[in-house]
């Protein structure tokens, strides 16, 4: 058989059909993306927190950001379902939530902690959660002046004086600063039953706790100015995690001695044991990914993408970080893939140390954990 090139009558009608198909598959693409619309919609977004706590200021920076980048700019409405450390408005979230945009869930290392011990509350799973964003953030504890302390060496001065914590529960992100004040040798006598970080600060306000800690958006907006007021004296940060796994200071509050820095500023030698291992392994479970946005599982691929897109151009606006930083603090965002990745390392904990937290809870707290 002898080979023949096409007729020009052929290749006309070869280009015609060709273009014919990408034309369609243009304008299916178009269409595709056009579907999703939230035009004249609202986003209800769950707080399973009170207001005035990190993870509610965090939830109100970023829902009018969302909202702008989202087809059709819905509005975003933040509702605070505060109860059970979280463990409730998660709950609920879980089993009302519809898979079609317009319910969105952000959590924090609160809700995380009692997913990771077990917590025989929790009726959620993070398999059956999407990530769209994860906010990475730090904490500062500080202490009411009329201790006495002034910075992280006066830790050892105050540590026989009994000082209330108000505290949401010792599976919550409470456990951070619990294990600290343990390894730290303080006095603290936590008060169980907080509905967020929110009202544990207007205790210390009000003279009810003498010592405290806060996320750094909450510090931020609410502790700063009382430190400046001579009202609060703030003591350490948790730190970040380095490329070399070892506690850094933290970029927001370079002033301040990251926990281990001020342990050693305190009693002249390192922190070390299981608890301080412990420690560690939980601050960067509870902090690197501190705050999730979640959509539900099953939520249709362009819905999904449609977010992803929008919080990855929000993060990207120029002068976000600025923004962000008087806010939230000095951290990068994660969305879409890697906001995956960085959730599926946090909640990957030690199992050593997860061991060991779990037998001190019961021992120290009574508290009553499954598996």
């Amino acid at each position: 058989m002898t080979d023949r090139k096409p007729t020009r009558t052929l290749r006309l009608g070869i280009a015609t059909m060709t273009g014919a198909i990408m034309a369609a598959a243009a304008l299916a693409g178009t269409a595709h993306a056009q579907a999703v619309d939230f035009k004249g919609k609202t986003v209800e977004f769950t707080i399973p927190f009170g207001t005035g706590g990190g993870s509610d200021v965090w939830a109100r920076f970023f829902a009018p950001l969302i909202a702008q980048n989202l087809p059709g700019k819905p509005t975003i409405v933040v509702k605070n379902v505060a109860g059970g450390s979280s463990i409730t408005g998660t709950n609920q979230f879980m089993a009302r939530a519809k898979p079609d945009g317009l319910h969105i869930l952000g959590t924090s290392a609160t809700t995380q902690f009692p997913f990771l011990l077990d917590d025989p509350r929790v009726r959620y799973d993070y398999k059956n959660l999407i990530p769209i964003l994860v906010s990475p953030t730090g904490g500062v504890v500080y202490v009411n002046p009329s201790l006495g302390a002034r910075t992280a060496r006066d830790i050892a001065k105050i540590k026989s004086t009994e000082m209330k914590y108000g505290s949401q529960g010792p599976t919550s992100l409470d456990l951070v600063p619990l294990l600290s004040f343990e390894i730290m040798g303080l006095n603290v006598k936590p008060v169980f039953g907080m509905t967020g970080r929110g009202p544990s600060r207007l205790a210390f306000e009000r003279g009810e706790a003498l010592i405290d800690y806060q996320t750094t958006s909450a510090y931020i907006r609410n502790v700063a100015p009382l430190v400046k007021q001579g009202k609060a004296v703030p003591l350490y940060t948790w730190g970040v995690i380095d490329a070399n796994g070892e506690f850094a200071r933290d970029p927001t509050f370079p002033d301040l001695p990251h926990f281990a820095e001020a342990y050693e500023m305190a009693y002249g030698k390192k922190p070390s044991g299981d608890a301080f291992d412990a420690f560690k392994a939980f601050v960067t479970a509870g902090f690197a990914a501190q705050k999730p946005l979640f959509l539900p599982k099953g939520t249709p691929k362009a819905i999904v993408d449609a977010y992803v897109t929008a919080v990855d151009k929000a993060v990207k606006t120029p002068g976000f970080r600025q923004k962000a930083g008087d806010v939230l603090g000095d951290y990068e965002q994660d969305t879409g893939a890697k906001a995956d990745k960085t959730l599926r390392v946090a909640l990957g904990i030690n199992p050593k140390a997860k061991a060991w937290v779990k037998k001190w809870l019961t021992e120290k707290y009574s508290v009553k954990l499954g598996k």
